[in-house]
């Protein structure tokens, strides 16, 4: 079982990554020779970002989550990617289904992203992601807060027992 965390605080994509670093985060061996460009989702985790400091960067903090929710979704889909709003997806427990979650937004089939607005993100925004991720089988989140300081985590959760779950 594998989780990482990447927060981004500036507004370049790639130049100004900061990897978050705990002791309850688990690695690769060769984490020191870390890439970027291997994330898993990695060009549309970055469509996801540029779109989020495209709506950021026109309006602003201070509306409610469901206005940038719909201006996410906007710019996203004239970019073309796919995106789906408060899609339901199921939660697992045991190897069966027992309910659904409602993402604020999928895109692609394969990155949850949950949007805030709130003047700084808590640890449970973070834990409400991480067990979306462990719950669904999505394996990718992107945690975007517009508040006075944009904010970006992103997020991944990865195990065998999603890929078992998958096949059966």
């Amino acid at each position: 079982m594998g989780i990482s965390v990447l927060d981004v605080t500036d507004r370049c994509l790639c130049e100004c990554l900061t990897l978050i670093t705990s002791e309850n985060l688990l690695y690769p061996e060769d984490h020191m020779h870390w890439d970027p460009a291997d994330y898993k989702h990695q060009e549309l985790t970055e469509a996801i970002i540029r779109a989020f400091y495209e709506v950021y960067n026109e309006l602003g903090h201070g509306f409610l989550e469901s206005v940038y929710e719909e201006a996410m979704y906007r710019v996203l889909k004239v970019d073309g990617v796919a995106v789906q709003r408060q899609h339901p997806l199921p939660v697992w427990f045991r190897g069966a289904q027992i309910g659904d979650f409602r993402a604020d937004l999928v895109v692609a089939g394969n990155v949850i992203v949950e949007l805030k607005a709130v003047k700084a993100l808590e640890p449970v925004h973070e834990a409400q992601l991480l067990n979306y991720l462990r719950a669904s089988d999505l394996e990718v989140g992107l945690l975007l807060n517009f508040g006075p300081t944009p904010r970006i985590k992103r997020l991944v959760f990865a195990n065998e027992k999603k890929h078992l779950r998958c096949s059966a």
